[in-house]
């Protein structure tokens, strides 16, 4: 099997994991600030919507990492691109591999208009999957500063689809 292949495998597969996470909550906590008494208040909510994505593979090296430049369209809660780029390795076990991944996404998230950095690590252990997609802290801009999270990501039908879990922080 080529290592093109087995990173492509590895894409669709990290891409199709998924994670279920808790519900709506509305949480005060305590300022950052030493010795003051004022509060942030940091709202929970979640998010959903489809994706496409356009993969171009990138010429393996040596090393036998795969590299893959990926944009993605958002639809649903959260409207906008993205541009990822993942690194992969497969291995000689039928159905072991693993990547990571950073993407950059520019958009608007439930009527907040912003950008934020998503941080994606994922393995393969003779075929049963692990993912976790995660909001890099701090990354949020514009009105979505303060924003972290995590999301999950469905292939269902040969159709991407996105569910979303994430706070930002309301000053």
């Amino acid at each position: 099997m080529s290592k093109v292949f087995r990173v492509r495998n590895l894409l669709a597969l990290g891409i199709s994991l998924s994670f279920t996470f808790g519900s709506f909550a509305y949480t005060q906590t305590p300022s950052r600030i030493p010795g003051t008494v004022k509060k942030e208040a940091s709202v929970s909510t979640r998010a959903s919507g489809t994706f496409e994505v356009k993969v171009t593979p990138q010429t393996p090296g040596d090393s036998g990492i795969g590299r893959m430049l990926i944009d993605k369209q958002f639809r649903g809660d959260l409207k906008g691109t993205s541009k990822v780029e993942m690194l992969a390795v497969g291995t000689a076990v039928e159905g072991s591999a693993g990547y990571v991944a950073m993407e950059q996404v520019n958009g608007t998230l439930n009527g907040r208009t912003g950008t934020f950095a998503l941080q994606h690590s994922g393995t393969m252990t003779r075929g049963t999957p692990l993912l976790n997609v995660t909001v890099v802290p701090d990354s949020g801009t514009g009105e979505l500063k303060g924003l972290s999270g995590k999301m999950s990501i469905v292939i269902a039908d040969g159709k991407h689809s996105y569910e979303f879990e994430y706070t930002i922080d309301v000053q």
